[in-house]
């Protein structure tokens, strides 16, 4: 899922992942300065942010992010923001912990057909949407064919596409019947979050994208009480749910202009957490009082990306694609001066403060073995760039400073657009535009609204280069999924790439079962990725939340990945007594 960078997934989604929101002019919906020049944040908890337990006030969680959910139809939804909510509105049939395992949600038991053709969910019994009907296997086989036949869905979609039928059954089970066997049935169930067929069955058509889903009735821990998009979105806690109620009763995530005041917010006490904070306050922060940091790898990977648009004109989509990339883009002696042109290590060291790695791959390293390390990255190297340019015919015929296409017109002039609510884009995007500067590539730098910047982006591809991000599945399928011919009309496809070599390794990886041997593809994918220089991959970010101590304690900070918004932590924090 689309990350705000640097995070669109979670997956979120989570996952955050992920994935994680015009024109360099942003509006402040979650604070806004006084005439002292001090934030104040906008109250959105009817004075309940107090959590004195003893004084009969509900006890409320205030967290702070700097996006908010692009929607709330699980369908539609792109970016992270929107994910997370999912996670603790909704259930699915598995949930991913903290240790990177599954463990069934729904399901108490599952039978697999020794072909792994056929899985047999059961049901829990005794599991309510937040209205009070029951969900059963019916709702869960309703909302996975659902998911399976919406074109106008962007992303759920891919994770059905080896089913042949899903069907309920009398006896409260899901039988889940696949085209071919596939490795990796838990990361394709994980986001397929069960809605009710009692709402959504009703709609028809393209009311199915549409629908607003503003009453967001699911079965989770947490249910909607109010969003205002942009402000804040305000849960409540079902402390009856029949597998793990909250023992907090409200969570409030309140949206703020930008991470600076994300950091000005948890230092006042006006949020208890924050999911995300400039690297320039993490040195500060560790020595404040009653505060603290947590940082390592995120719980739904996450990888930063700088996309090129490449969409040959034979490949526009021919229902949404304007396709107005430079055409020098589609050249790949191109792209690799530039990647020539991207010193990496000054990027990590200005903009991230050195808390991050040099990144190679659209797969990122926290995957594992699915990471392949044994490529060797484009060295900077500003006189090879300048070299593989003036050989590729891309002139400065008129002395500008700016090279032109071998015909001499068109210069090579790129605008460069990044999500607004990014702290790390823009200086990103500055680094980038003298770095390219120096082999003869302009740049025209503009920050967008993370809806506007999708627009523009895929399936329309009405730009030439986008700093973004994606958080990714505990597997790499989705990923790898993105850069297929076939996505390019869907919005997967944010490069419009196409090579039927690596169209044809993806439809062998995804139903490879010998671990090894689909390893051995996957590299080969990302081998193939890289020759053809379709992204430059300029780091992996370490994620880094903070936490007020004064206010809550149970938060997970010791399993290795960084996720307090996840559910493993919601759902056990309790106040300070």
């Amino acid at each position: 899922m689309r990350k705000n960078v640097v995070f669109r997934l979670w997956l979120f989604l989570l996952i955050a992942g992920l994935l994680v929101a015009c024109g360099g002019t942003e509006t402040d919906t979650g604070s806004e300065a006084d005439s002292d020049g001090e934030t104040a944040v906008t109250d959105t908890t009817d004075d309940a942010t107090e959590t004195e337990t003893d004084s009969g006030e509900p006890v409320v969680l205030r967290i702070g992010w700097a996006g908010s959910p692009d929607t709330l139809n699980p369908g539609t939804a792109v970016l992270a923001e929107a994910y997370t909510i999912f996670e603790i509105v909704y259930d699915s049939m598995y949930q991913l912990e903290l240790d990177g395992t599954y463990s069934l949600e729904l399901a108490d038991s599952v039978d697999v057909t020794e072909d792994g053709l056929v899985y047999t969910y059961h049901i829990r019994d005794g599991i309510t949407f937040h209205d009070g009907e029951p969900l059963t296997a019916a709702d869960v086989a309703f909302s996975y064919n659902l998911y399976a036949t919406q074109e106008d869905f962007p992303f759920l979609p891919v994770y059905t596409e080896f089913f042949e039928s899903v069907e309920a059954d009398d006896s409260n089970n899901v039988v889940i019947t696949l085209t071919d066997a596939i490795p990796n049935i838990e990361s394709q169930l994980i986001f397929l979050y069960v809605l009710p067929e009692h709402i959504w069955g009703g709609l028809e058509g393209a009311a199915v994208a549409e629908f607003e889903n503003e009453a967001m009735i699911g079965s989770g821990p947490f249910k909607m009480v109010e969003y205002a998009q942009n402000e804040f979105v305000r849960l409540e806690g079902v402390k009856d749910h029949s597998l793990k109620g909250p023992i907090i009763d409200e969570v409030v995530f309140q949206t703020f202009e930008n991470q600076d005041a994300l950091v000005q917010a948890l230092r006042t006490g006006q949020v208890d957490m924050i999911t995300e904070m400039p690297n320039t306050a993490v040195a500060s922060l560790r020595n404040e009082e009653n505060i603290e940091l947590i940082s390592g790898p995120p719980l739904a990977p996450s990888v930063t990306d700088i996309i090129f648009n490449q969409t040959l004109p034979e490949n526009c989509p021919p229902d949404d694609g304007v396709c107005t990339g430079h055409p020098a883009l589609q050249n790949r002696s191109v792209r690799l001066a530039l990647a020539h042109a991207t010193d990496k290590q000054q990027i990590i060291d200005v903009v991230l403060l050195g808390l991050g790695a040099p990144g190679l791959t659209l797969i990122p390293d926290s995957l594992g073995v699915f990471y392949n390390d044994s490529l060797e990255d484009y060295a900077y190297d500003v006189a090879l760039a300048n070299q593989i340019l003036d050989e590729a015919g891309y002139l400065d015929s008129d002395g500008d400073g700016i090279r032109e296409m071998p015909d001499g017109s068109n210069p090579l002039n790129l605008r460069m657009n990044w999500p607004s609510d990014s702290t790390n884009a823009p200086r990103m995007a500055e680094l980038l535009a003298g770095m390219w500067a120096e082999v003869g590539v302009g740049t025209q730098l503009q920050a967008l609204d993370p809806d506007a910047l999708t627009s523009v982006c895929c399936p329309t591809f009405d730009f030439d280069v986008i700093l973004w991000g994606w958080g990714s599945d505990p597997d790499p399928s989705f990923l790898l999924s993105v850069m297929l011919t076939e996505e390019i009309p869907t919005g997967n496809s944010e490069t419009g790439y196409s090579n039927p070599e690596y169209d044809a390794l993806y439809q062998q990886q995804a139903v490879e079962l010998d671990q090894n041997a689909r390893i051995d593809i996957v590299w080969e994918m990302q081998r193939i990725v890289h020759e053809d220089v379709v992204y430059i991959i300029p780091f992996y970010e370490q994620s880094v939340q903070a936490f007020r101590t004064d206010r809550f304690t149970g938060w997970q900070t010791d399993a290795g990945k960084v996720a307090l918004e996840d559910p493993s932590s919601l759902l056990v924090i309790e106040p300070v007594r």
